[in-house]
């Protein structure tokens, strides 16, 4: 899932790059936001995986970033579609305008989940600041 359709379109050719034409069937790219997940999978699906690459698209129009408010409702919609024993994943840039504020969104949702549910991990480099973190959710 993405707004852009420029990145829809690069991750298609990567796609039918490196997957067998029978691996590739069931790979479906969303254009749309990722607050929209609920809407394009189904009920009774047991999602194992979700991931999330925030931030904005390299080389793209670095304007164009997850916003805080619509990363949250992903977030909420991936709680409600993981199965148990899924995971979500969740890089977080944090050294362009609005990527920190974004990161303490998530961390504070991670923090907010109950430990009798989930592992919730960060993943940082200590000696460099503004690189990208890793938040792991997993759910019991």
């Amino acid at each position: 899932m993405d707004i852009q359709k420029v990145s829809l379109e690069t991750t298609s050719l990567l796609l039918d790059q490196s997957l067998t034409p029978d691996l590739r069937k069931h790979v479906e790219l969303f254009l749309m936001c990722h607050s929209k997940m609920e809407e394009v999978v189904p009920s009774d699906v047991a999602v194992r995986l979700v991931v999330f690459n925030l931030g904005y698209l390299p080389g793209g129009q670095k304007a164009l970033i997850t916003r805080s408010e619509t990363t949250l409702l992903a977030l909420e919609a991936a709680k409600r579609v993981l199965a148990p024993g899924g995971l979500i994943s969740i890089v977080v840039y944090v050294g362009h305008p609005g990527g920190r504020e974004e990161f303490e969104m998530v961390q504070a949702f991670a923090s907010e989940l109950p430990v009798q549910n989930w592992v919730c991990t960060k993943l940082q480099m200590l000696n460099r600041p503004s690189a990208p973190m890793i938040i792991l959710l997993y759910r019991r």
